[in-house]
């Protein structure tokens, strides 16, 4: 696949970024596209592998070892490299449906399987997806696709983050008729509230449910089953319920002092600056002005860290319970850590490092913590903590719909008949 040589007539170009200390001023997109020639050289790099491991989609050791969907890189990746953007296309869209999206935040396995990285840089597979699928929106290549046929059939599906919208989009290709149930006040989840614009603009997000509304698929935003919308009325109303929820709810912290000011969760940081973005004003979690610390070493912290750059912080610090040797970071942490040494000086980061306690002063504000290091306690000054330390599971009032459905809700490969 590709050009045969490639790999050795070309060197890995990463898409080119915006200077460290430009970005953190505003939240425009800090990576840049590549020239289309430079872009299909990179595609040429992909080797005619005797076995592709980067479209292998298997666990091993408990991480993925390529692509979850079984993207058939080196066959878009050749189209590519031949300059027929239409067939990459088509090829591409055959395993997923959303490539504007994991062409943007996904954290690449594909790369670190690709079979090129063993001795020298791996192909620049996800930038080649982005590629892809940005030239074919600019071309037109990608209206409105409605069913030619409806089954009749009527499914509810709870959520419209990634999961949810997947669901939609193939359940309503396959002739049913969809409703997007969500609780916030737009449609998205993850990706329009939980992933910061600079990585994930919100106009691409837009771009993609406008399609989909376009090809049949309804959103009924504001509404949160449950609570306004009981088990029982699914029930009624729809002949199948895909449960979408996401896993939002966070892994608390020990030293959680939920509720009080100058403490939050990651993902309750994030949308509050995802909103405030959108209505044009401050967020109500603002780190203007403060000393921040970040809990967590995963890509949810790297945003907490990129997002509290943006807002303006006086100081920040990463806490890490890992010690340096065992730090593996996330996908983009790596760019919020770059703007972070920029800012500062120097890495914010702390290893084998934990917060014991949070202290507060006579009114009741962070003052700052105690923190459990390799030499001992130690006593810092702080304005605002933010843990980001994963996830827990999804929601409770979801998790409480889901059980008390008066029948099992249908699973994808079942929607289209009833138990």
């Amino acid at each position: 696949m590709g050009k045969i040589t490639g790999f050795r007539d070309y060197p890995r170009v990463a898409c080119p970024q915006r200077p460290p200390l430009e970005r953190i001023e505003d939240f425009a997109p800090f990576r840049q596209p590549l020239p289309a020639e430079t872009r299909r050289e990179q595609a040429g790099r992909c080797m005619d592998c005797g076995v592709p491991f980067c479209q292998a989609g298997v666990r091993d050791q408990g991480a993925w070892l390529g692509c979850p969907l079984h993207n058939r890189v080196p066959e878009w990746n050749d189209m590519l490299w031949r300059g027929n953007g239409s067939q990459a296309l088509s090829r591409l869209l055959k395993t997923n449906c959303f490539p504007e999206f994991t062409g943007r935040v996904c954290p690449a396995p594909c790369e670190k399987a690709c079979v090129c990285g063993t001795f020298g840089q791996p192909v620049t597979i996800r930038d080649n997806e982005l590629a892809i699928i940005e030239e074919a929106f600019a071309r037109g290549d990608l209206g409105p696709h409605p069913p030619d046929k409806r089954s009749g059939k009527t499914v509810a599906v709870v959520g419209s983050g990634p999961a949810g919208l997947a669901a939609a989009y193939y359940l309503n290709r396959r002739g049913h008729t969809v409703t997007v149930l969500e609780q916030s006040p737009q449609p998205g989840g993850l990706l329009t509230y939980g992933i910061p614009a600079m990585k994930l603009e919100k106009e691409v997000v837009a771009r993609r449910l406008a399609l989909m509304e376009a090809e049949g698929v309804a959103f009924r935003t504001g509404v949160t089953v449950g609570k306004d919308l009981s088990p029982e009325e699914l029930d009624r109303i729809y002949d199948g319920v895909v449960f979408a929820c996401g896993a939002q709810a966070p892994r608390t912290v020990p030293w959680a002092q939920d509720g009080q000011p100058g403490f939050c969760y990651g993902l309750d940081y994030l949308t509050q600056q995802a909103m405030a973005l959108e209505e044009g004003r401050e967020s109500s979690l603002t780190a203007r002005g403060k000393r921040v610390a970040v809990v967590g070493a995963g890509d949810t912290a790297g945003d907490c860290v990129a997002v509290a750059l943006r807002q303006g912080c006086a100081g920040l610090t990463q806490l890490i319970r890992k010690p340096a040797s065992r730090y593996g970071e996330g996908a983009f942490a790596g760019d919020a850590q770059g703007e972070a040494s920029a800012r500062f000086q120097g890495p914010i980061q702390r290893f084998s490092t934990q917060i014991k306690t949070l202290l507060r002063g006579e009114e009741g504000g962070l003052t700052g913590a105690v923190l459990d290091t390799p030499q001992g306690e130690e006593e810092i000054p702080l304005d605002l903590v933010i843990a980001a330390s994963g996830f827990a599971g999804c929601q409770e009032t979801a998790l409480r719909a889901r059980q008390a459905m008066p029948r099992p809700p249908f699973c994808v490969k079942k929607i289209g008949r009833r138990e």
